[in-house]
C-alpha cells in the first residue's frame, strides 16, 4: 500500500503514514492499538522518505485550509473553484500524495472507477514529478526524477 490511513466515526484522522506496510509489525499493531481504543493517535515515523525542503507549519496549514475549501467546492459541484484551491495547495506541499490524488480524481473520474487505474496514477505521478523537478531547476536523470516513497 502506498499509504496507510485510519479515520475514526467521526472523521478525525488518527493514523497518517506514507509507505504502510501490512507486513510491518509496527504498523500493524498502530492499527491494532487504535482499534482497540489503547491510544487516539498514531504517529509512525517515515525513515524511508524524508522531503529536503519540507513545507514550514504555516504552509502545510494553509495548504490543508485550501484542501479542505476545495472539497466543499466539490462537493458543491465546483470543479474549476475546487482545482483552483487544490493546485494551490500542492504548490505549497508538494509532497501531499492526498492532495495530488484529489486533483487527479476531479480531472479524470474514470481513472478511479469501476477500478482504480494505478499505473496510470504512478506515470501521472512520475510526469508531474519531472515537470516540477525541471521547473525548480533540478536535473533528472535516466531513469527520472526521484519519486518519494519508491526507493
Amino acid at each position: 500500500m502506498p499509504n496507510g490511513i485510519f479515520i475514526d466515526k467521526e472523521g478525525t484522522i488518527r493514523l497518517l503514514k506514507q509507505g504502510f506496510h501490512v507486513t510491518n509489525q509496527d504498523h500493524v499493531d498502530a492499527v491494532k492499538k487504535l482499534i482497540r481504543g489503547e491510544v487516539e493517535k498514531v504517529e509512525l515515523e517515515d525513515q524511508y522518505y524524508t522531503p529536503s525542503n519540507a513545507p514550514g507549519s504555516l504552509e502545510l496549514q494553509l495548504a490543508q485550509t485550501k484542501f479542505k475549501l476545495a472539497m466543499e467546492y466539490s462537493k458543491r459541484g465546483d470543479k474549476e473553484a475546487a482545482l483552483k484551491e487544490l493546485d494551490e495547495a500542492l504548490l505549497l506541499d508538494p509532497d501531499n500524495f492526498l492532495i495530488r490524488k484529489q486533483r487527479w480524481y476531479i480531472r479524470h473520474p474514470e481513472k478511479f472507477s469501476p477500478t482504480i487505474d494505478v499505473e496510470w496514477q504512478q506515470q501521472t505521478l512520475r510526469e508531474e514529478k519531472e515537470r516540477e523537478a525541471q521547473q525548480k531547476g533540478l536535473e533528472c536523470g535516466p531513469e527520472g526524477c526521484e519519486i518519494p516513497g519508491t526507493k
